[in-house]
């Protein structure tokens, strides 16, 4: 979907074998069969069918949003310093926590405002109310770049705010600049653990719908990850991995960080999954054409079916989660504000908070809600559905929506 810090992030399914597996769609899921009968036959992925032989699911879409890797947001829309009261107005660890706020998200996908590049614009009094307001919801979020100095800007805001937060560091590379942009923001990342240290970082996640972006920019009329155009660009992202890996023995660090990958919950090549410890899944059910009331359902049986089942194939089996899932609250013009059974509004937002938050907890899933705020940039430059997102308004405001009060493991 929605949410890089080249612009945006993608969707589709994925899994996590943290905590406690799923059981089979037939078993013991707090998800409904009534549910499971409704999930589709039919993959999307901007526009391409892709038919999943094998699958145990009725179906599965993928609808992806291409990478932007140029964009720019326009002038800053700043969180406010009135959105967190603080006690002491000095120390940003004395805020003032939101009664309708609870650590029900297992991770929530984030990206600073203004972090794209070339105009970068983003600060640290905005980033410090986010991580505060973050703090009320997850103990854990993502990032998916590192350009525009995000990753100290992150660190430094957990470190003001004393809170319990672990972060997955982001390196966004792009197949076609012969390494430009992994190793600006290789080095970036560096410098960050060099300065703040490991005590908050869970991971380093190298590549965001690297796979899925190859392939479309090849201009290939085939899908398949492991097909031998996309080897080619499985050659480029695994280089990239093990360059991480390397940076990373060298720095001698006291602790050992993870390095994983994110895709598109169909785009997981084989070989990359065997270079890494975790992969992350975008799975979004609404480029799925799913209707809201199989929603929940169907972003589980898709993760459980393709994701994880990819990854558990696999030698090294590598923990899977979901990236990105989540329900657009509205679309700026009326083409885009249904997806086929279900429409983009915040009573379907809330639906989605209610049918799948509490019982992906319950069953264990490892997951990133997308995403914490609406993104009025991404709605100037790509329209439709794309700056709807939020939990939260872009003001920072809670939408009229119930946050679910179920505790996140």
């Amino acid at each position: 979907m929605v949410g890089n810090p080249s612009g945006s992030a993608v969707d589709i399914s994925k899994h996590s074998s943290e905590g406690s597996s799923y059981g089979s769609a037939e078993g013991a899921s707090p998800w409904s069969k009534e549910q499971q009968a409704k999930r589709r036959k039919k993959w999307l992925i901007v526009g391409l069918a892709l038919t999943l032989i094998g699958l145990t699911i009725a179906g599965a879409v993928t609808g992806v949003l291409l990478t932007r890797n140029n964009a720019v947001p326009s002038s800053s829309t700043s969180s406010g310093a009135n959105v967190v009261k603080q006690s002491n107005p000095k120390d940003p660890s004395t805020f003032i926590k939101n009664p309708n706020l609870h650590q029900a998200f297992y991770g929530i996908a984030y990206t600073p405002e203004n972090s794209q590049l070339p105009n970068c614009g983003n600060a640290l009094g905005d980033v410090i109310t986010d991580i505060q307001l973050l703090s009320q919801l997850t103990r854990r979020i993502r990032l998916y770049g590192a350009d525009c100095n995000q990753t100290a800007l992150v660190l430094e805001a957990i470190r003001q705010t004393k809170v319990d937060m672990q972060v997955w560091l982001g390196n966004y590379p792009i197949a076609t600049d012969n390494g430009a942009a992994y190793e600006r923001q290789r080095d970036i990342i560096r410098d960050a653990l060099s300065t703040y240290g490991t005590d908050h970082i869970s991971g380093i996640t190298v590549g965001n719908e690297f796979m899925l972006n190859y392939l479309l920019g090849q201009g290939a009329t085939t899908t398949d990850p492991n097909s031998p155009v996309a080897e080619r660009g499985a050659d480029i992202l695994i280089a990239n991995i093990q360059d991480t890996r390397t940076m990373l023995d060298s720095m001698h660090l006291p602790k050992t960080l993870a390095v994983g990958t994110s895709d598109a919950g169909s785009y997981f090549n084989n070989r990359v999954l065997e270079a890494v410890d975790y992969g992350m899944a975008n799975v979004h059910p609404w480029f799925a054409n799913v209707s809201i009331e199989s929603s929940a359902q169907w972003t589980n049986s898709f993760f459980q079916a393709v994701d994880v089942a990819q990854a558990d194939a696999l030698a090294n089996r590598p923990q899977m989660y979901i990236a990105e899932t989540g329900w657009p609250s509205k679309s700026s013009d009326a083409g885009n504000a249904s997806n086929g059974p279900s429409t983009a509004s915040v009573a379907n937002l809330q639906e989605f908070l209610d049918t799948f938050v509490c019982q992906a907890n319950t069953n264990g899933t490892a997951y990133f809600y997308f995403e914490l705020f609406d993104e009025p940039w991404k709605d100037r430059q790509f329209g439709g559905v794309e700056g709807w997102w939020g939990l939260f308004n872009s003001d920072r405001t809670l939408k009229d929506i119930r946050i679910p009060n179920c505790q996140a493991p």
